[in-house]
């Protein structure tokens, strides 16, 4: 049995005695973007709601901003079981497992509808995936379209050239090299100073991390790409699922299904409040041009072609349902 397993059924047993006993259970939730994040706001809703569904038997407290564990540290404290629970980036786990990044296939669901039907296609695969981890998702949750910032106009990858680009996975590592900028990792609770700093000078991501951020502070003009719409996903530790009884189960996961849908709602409520308000600030807010548009086309199909050979038959099965429902 490995150490994470070892701990995990340990803290499970823990559990299991706590209901037993009459006794709530009390877990902390990392999560890793702003307080005042849409993600994060969700989150304490969630938290909400499954004090209400379960009758109290558990109460969660959310600490946002990576404020507990860091972004980077978020899954293997659940894995391990130094928590019960937490929110993460999906796609920031596909360097370990490469199924994880479905939603970051460039150009294939550029639409919150498309994006919901391909998390459909992919939801049994996911789940299968996570099972391995020691992991379930219990909801996902969208981000706005992404799209690139920089501090300067920018026409084509011939304007690109030797940019640090902060990446948050491997597929937006990807997109920087392609387009000859240097990727360097930097989680979104470090973003401010490593703008600051001069460490990173543009970044993919949608209007709410430039929002958040305030990254007019130091950045200029923000391009409308829509090129993938990623997911972030509260996962539990299996073993502490595992443990709990049906009823606790189902009271968690009505408060799973409707954070889901609400968080979906206020996602693609803000996308354009962000770019407003990015523009409010006095950054130059601009679809892509025709020729930077036609280039990232071409890396994205590319990158679609990669991740299939990576993700093998499950990642090819999540294309084919996609298509062709």
């Amino acid at each position: 049995m490995t150490y994470a397993l070892k701990v995990g059924v340990a803290l499970a047993l823990t559990a299991t005695t706590a209901l037993a006993d009459g006794h709530a259970q009390n877990w902390d939730m990392p999560m890793a973007y702003a307080a005042t994040n849409y993600h994060s706001e969700q989150g304490v809703l969630f938290a909400e709601r499954v004090a209400e569904y379960t009758d109290g038997a558990i109460n969660i407290t959310v600490h946002p901003g990576g404020s507990l564990f860091g972004g980077g540290d978020i899954k293997r404290a659940i894995q391990t079981g130094q928590v019960p629970i937490g929110e993460r980036f999906m796609s920031a786990h596909a360097n370990e497992a490469p199924l994880l990044g479905w939603d970051n296939l460039p150009f294939i669901a550029t639409s919150y509808a498309e994006n919901a039907k391909l998390w459909e296609a992919a939801r049994d695969s996911v789940n299968a995936q996570l099972a391995d981890l020691n992991l379930v998702a219990l909801y996902t949750c969208p981000w706005p379209g992404q799209g690139f910032y920089f501090n300067k106009e920018v026409a084509s990858s011939a304007d690109t050239q030797g940019i640090k680009f902060r990446s948050y996975n491997s597929a937006t590592a990807t997109f920087a090299e392609e387009l000859g900028m240097i990727p360097v990792q930097i989680e979104a609770a470090e973003l401010s100073q490593a703008l600051a700093t001069g460490v990173a000078s543009s970044f993919i991501s949608s209007g709410s991390t430039g929002y958040d951020r305030k990254v007019w502070e130091h950045l200029s003009h923000y391009y409308k790409v829509n090129a993938w719409l990623p997911r972030n996903y509260v996962m539990v530790n299996t073993q502490v699922w595992e443990a709990l009884d049906a009823e606790t189960q189902a009271g968690i996961q009505k408060a799973a299904d409707e954070t889901a849908a609400s968080c979906a709602a206020k996602s693609e409520e803000l996308a354009n409040f962000y770019f407003d308000e990015l523009a409010k600030n006095g950054m130059t807010v601009a679809d892509a041009g025709p020729d930077f548009l036609a280039e990232l086309e071409v890396i994205g199909a590319k990158m679609t072609e990669e991740w299939l050979a990576s993700a093998g038959d499950a990642g090819q099965a999540i294309i084919d349902a996609y298509k062709a429902e």
